[in-house]
């Protein structure tokens, strides 16, 4: 069973609020199914607990207003910010990394939230703390 859905991961307030186009191409619908499947899925079956995604894919317009990096893996569908209620960042970032869910970056963001990226064949398992 899939407990997402792509509306979910293309969804923004701040994009509504902005009236900005928030579609992905093929490609960036490709990244997010892969996202979902591999990754997020997986971390939700794992933990067994619904997960809040906070943001997923973003348009390089929604990028820019939101403060994200050029190279956001946001930009091409292959990342994703979620919250998982009565869990801190860490205490998820432990379980998934302690798991054999493949990912590219696992990174705690300010102690508020988790952002997962993942890229088909080259992932690095890489975990971060931003600060």
């Amino acid at each position: 069973m899939i407990n997402f859905s792509i509306s979910e991961l293309i969804n923004s307030d701040t994009a509504q609020k902005n009236n900005i186009n928030n579609m992905p191409d093929v490609n960036s619908l490709d990244n997010i199914l892969n996202l979902i499947v591999y990754c997020l899925q997986p971390i939700r079956d794992l933990i067994k607990k619904p997960m809040i995604i906070t943001s997923g894919f973003r348009s390089k317009k929604l990028n820019q207003l939101v403060g994200g990096t050029v190279n956001s893996h946001h930009l091409i569908g292959c990342a994703a910010d979620f919250i998982i209620n009565g869990m801190k960042p860490n205490e998820i970032i432990k379980i998934v990394s302690s798991s054999d869910i493949k990912f590219n970056q696992l990174i705690n963001e300010y102690d508020k939230w988790v952002h997962i990226s993942y890229i088909k064949n080259k992932n690095k398992n890489q975990i971060l703390t931003l600060n």
